[in-house]
């Protein structure tokens, strides 16, 4: 954990389990709140922050995209992952029951961790940028029809209740938080690797890059692929991977079948907070 009085940039706002989060990790850091990950991204990639803390993956929902792809097309690089338990809780305003709530209001992530729970109430649904803002446009709106899904910090920060708690459906609902910053992360002994890179549209490219990865002793934990946004039906590829290999060949190698090719981070096995 971290204990000076580093600058961190995050998404949402008291009560976020982003903030909770950072608390958790800079407990004499500055944290800046902003409204979206990429506002948080750009503090740090702008140096108006030294790092940024944002959500990358969900043991239950998967991969937090919207932090994946500015990993890929931005400059900030990944020096450490941890873990938090999530506790995802209904909320609404004071005296609102379950039989009157119609519709919850929460982050997609937050929404797919307990899309079982939802769908056997019939709620519908509506996304926020953040758990947190959630809970604080229940209690702008004042209705009993409207809950959210958020912490029990957000609940009590803007005065509601929970109305039932843990409604995800993993009981060990867990997200990696990422520590991103400008400085490029060192090797170190027992190292994670996350890599990123694109193929050409032809048979083969894919397993050709995996091939070489394989070849140069890392072991591949996790491979994720995310549409291209400039290129329609064409893919980049997020792959975590373990091992000392010999980095340089490697990447040298994977130039020669891919594009865009980089390390984007480094991180020791994460740490739970």
């Amino acid at each position: 954990m971290k204990s000076d009085t580093t600058t961190v940039a995050y998404c949402g706002t008291q009560g976020s389990f982003a903030e909770i989060a950072a608390k958790k990790l800079f407990p004499n850091g500055k944290l800046l709140a902003c409204p979206t990950f990429k506002d948080a991204y750009d503090f740090a990639a702008k140096n108006k922050s030294d790092v940024a803390l944002l959500p990358i993956e969900n043991s239950y929902a998967g991969e937090v995209a919207v932090t994946v792809d500015l990993l890929y097309r931005g400059n900030l690089v990944v020096n450490d992952l941890y873990e938090m338990r999530i506790e995802q809780n209904l909320v609404g305003v004071k005296g609102a029951t379950l039989d009157d709530v119609k519709t919850v209001v929460s982050h997609p992530q937050a929404l797919a961790q307990c899309a079982e729970y939802i769908a056997a109430h019939r709620f519908c649904e509506v996304t926020s940028e953040n758990t947190a803002f959630a809970a604080k446009t229940v209690a702008d709106k004042g209705s009993k029809e409207l809950a959210a899904i958020a912490s029990r910090a957000a609940a009590e920060m803007y005065g509601l209740e929970v109305i039932a708690a843990d409604i995800a459906e993993s009981r060990e609902n867990t997200t990696r938080f990422a520590v991103l910053s400008k400085s490029e992360p060192q090797p170190r002994t027992g190292d994670h690797l996350i890599l990123l890179f694109a193929v050409g549209d032809r048979s083969g490219a894919l397993a050709e890059a995996l091939s070489i990865i394989a070849q140069y002793g890392f072991n591949m934990k996790s491979l994720h692929s995310r549409p291209l946004k400039d290129r329609p039906w064409q893919y980049y590829f997020y792959v975590e991977a373990e091992g000392n290999g010999a980095e340089a060949a490697m990447l040298a190698e994977l130039r020669t079948c891919c594009a865009d090719v980089k390390i984007a981070g480094r991180f020791l096995p994460a740490l739970e907070i």
